[in-house]
């Protein structure tokens, strides 16, 4: 049997391994404790914010405080807009565990339709940022508070918070003017500064609420509150309170606006008075209006519906946006740009045979009168208004100089300085009408601009300035709605200001003057009936714009027009003649005429507040003003 061989151990090569093996340990307990470090490094110091953030947010959280929005007053101190404690719903995404069955619940919770779910959906996404609440519902009920506190436990990321909301006790008169605030919509929520929108859930949409928005809103504050594991506060620990919105005052005086809304009975119109030395809009109302509380929660579908399919169209601002045919209104304007283009002098005698022709055209132009008022001055020609004089006015001056001229009173643009959403109306051109219609201009529309028709197209708060530039002998102020905003007075100058109207002779003016006197209390005024028993002097001038356009033969007959074809009524005037404190414009559509009483009633109203009105014929019968014809 053969012996085994012993194999020797070779002490060296085996420290040689160990010591490998050791080193390759060594390095790999130092490359995992290195990563360890650095990871713990990389979440502690590196990361320390964001992690010290999330665990804050678990125990605390930091809430928006909305601002109270700025109150709205009248010149007299009369509150327009408040604000009332109210209940809102409103959710917080990331705190809810199933949004779509929480919806639910909410909704069978308050016993609304179900398809408030897709609703609440939609508005639980308008936010401005992660864990900012979402407005679900407005002005919960009594019963509907009670109904969720019950339900609290099912319902994570829900809360009814306690907030003011905007009311307006004189939501229908003062809808135009005031305008509203609403929901803010996705729109909206791009545009506005995250900062300080965070938790107001309103804002200002139309009207001096739309305007004055960053005035009224304010500054939002900030407060850190602890919460517990269901997210609800314990305790504040800081807060950073909010700064309220400005008080608004208004130049509007409510006593006036409401008169002028009573003054139109109903009708469609509108009525503006401004003070001629400041340009405080002192009413400015637009008929009929509508109920601007139902639009702070929410108006519904069918209410709204109802709104825009209303014929009589209530949400239509007239006095800022209504454009109309002007009609005689414009005659002094036009009497004051042929006196300053030499075109004729205040005593010079047009005849009238009762109407007017273009040379080498066979066409009449009528005068409203169809026998004529025969020899008549510039005086009488404002006093009867007639047209055959106009025609003659307008034809020597033409439509560029007319045009030129007219612009001066601010006819075709914008000149109000904080009214929301106000056009420009029209004062046509040759070259307007080139450019719009590639057309020439023809003497026929000379003659019809001349007496506010054909293209010729303006604003009753168009009016109302020109008017108070008129009785300012041309001075030009901006008409305004705000007198302060806080504690800062609002008054002239104002910037963009129009240069004063310029003409040779100051007597211009008085010849102007007389002939709109004489509108009221002349032996031939069209308003005579209206200026009866007149305690101050008031110059006067009525109109009528054509809705029916009628045949070159064809006499007006309203009795024969549906209510809707017929002419609509206006005047315009200022008083008393030498110290103005009111000028007014009136429109009222498809009154046929007879609307210069109510003008006549809201000057009363102004200048003899503390005086019994006295009994005059009703200022809703037609009087005897022009009836327009083929124009």
């Amino acid at each position: 049997m053969r012996k085994r061989r012993e194999r020797v151990k070779d002490h060296e090569q085996e420290v040689r391994v160990f010591r490998n093996r050791s080193l390759v340990a060594a390095a790999l307990i130092v490359l995992m404790a290195g990563a360890l470090v650095s990871r713990l490094f990389y979440l502690q110091v590196m990361e320390h914010d964001v992690f010290i953030t999330r665990s804050d947010n678990n125990r605390m959280r930091v809430e928006p405080l909305p601002p109270r929005r700025g109150l709205i007053y009248d010149r007299n101190g009369q509150l327009l807009a408040e604000n009332r404690p109210t209940y809102n719903l409103t959710i917080v995404r990331e705190r809810v565990d199933d949004l779509d069955a929480t919806l639910e619940r909410l909704v069978q919770i308050l016993g609304l339709p179900e398809d408030e779910v897709e609703t609440f959906r939609e508005r639980s996404l308008q936010r401005q940022r992660p864990y900012q609440p979402a407005l679900l519902m407005s002005d919960l009920t009594e019963d509907q508070i009670a109904r969720l506190a019950v339900n609290r436990y099912l319902l994570s990321g829900v809360e009814v918070e306690a907030q003011l909301m905007r009311y307006y006790p004189d939501p229908i008169v003062m809808s135009h003017v005031l305008g509203y605030v609403g929901r803010i919509n996705a729109e909206e929520l791009s545009e506005l500064d995250p900062g300080n929108y965070a938790g107001t859930h309103f804002i200002g949409k139309t009207g001096v609420e739309y305007t004055y928005e960053d005035q009224l809103h304010g500054k939002a504050g900030l407060r850190k509150v602890e919460t517990n594991a269901r997210g609800r506060v314990l305790r504040e620990l800081d807060r950073e309170p909010p700064v309220p919105g400005k008080d608004l005052t208004l130049t509007i005086d409510s006593r006036l606006q409401h008169l002028a809304y009573d003054l139109l009975g109903g009708r469609r119109g509108a009525i503006v008075a401004i003070q001629p030395k400041t340009g405080d809009i002192l009413a400015m109302v637009s008929a009929p209006g509508f109920d601007i509380n139902k639009f702070v929660t929410g108006i519904s579908y069918a209410d709204y519906r109802a709104l825009q399919d209303d014929i009589d169209l209530p949400l239509y601002n007239r006095a800022a946006r209504g454009q109309y045919p002007p009609g005689s209104t414009v005659k002094p304007f036009e009497a004051l740009a042929a006196l300053q283009n030499r075109v004729v002098d205040a005593n010079d005698i047009v005849y009238d045979p009762g109407y007017f022709q273009l040379p080498n055209d066979t066409r009449r132009y009528h005068n409203w009168l169809r026998w004529g008022h025969g020899r008549v001055d510039l005086r009488r020609a404002i006093e009867v208004s007639n047209n055959t004089y106009f025609y003659t006015m307008a034809y020597r001056l033409g439509i560029d100089r007319l045009s030129s001229f007219m612009h001066e009173f601010g006819f075709g643009e914008v000149n109000s300085l904080d009214v929301q959403g106000a056009l420009p109306g029209l004062m046509p051109s040759r070259e307007w009408k080139r450019e719009k219609y590639n057309q020439p201009w023809f003497p026929g529309e000379t003659l019809s601009a001349g007496i506010g028709q054909g293209y010729f197209m303006a604003t009753p708060l168009q009016l109302a300035a020109a008017t108070a530039t008129l009785a300012n002998h041309g001075h030009w102020v901006r008409p305004h709605l705000a007198e302060r905003i806080g504690d800062q007075p609002v008054k002239p100058p104002f910037p963009d200001t129009k240069p004063d109207v310029q003409v040779d002779k100051t007597q211009w003016w008085n010849d102007v003057y007389e002939g709109m006197e004489e509108v009221m209390s002349g032996r031939e005024g069209t308003a005579r009936k209206a200026g009866a028993g007149l305690e101050y002097t008031m110059a006067g001038k009525t109109g009528t714009a054509q809705v029916f356009s009628l045949g070159q033969n064809q006499k007006y007959n309203a009795s024969e027009l549906a209510e809707r074809l017929r002419d609509h009524a206006l005047f315009i005037g200022f008083a008393p003649v030498e110290d103005p404190q009111i000028a007014v414009a009136v429109i009222v559509e498809n009154a046929g005429g007879g609307v210069s009483g109510l003008g006549r009633e809201l000057t009363d109203a102004w200048l003899l507040p503390k005086s019994e009105l006295k009994d005059r014929p009703d200022a809703t019968v037609p009087e005897e003003v022009e009836s327009l014809d083929g124009d």
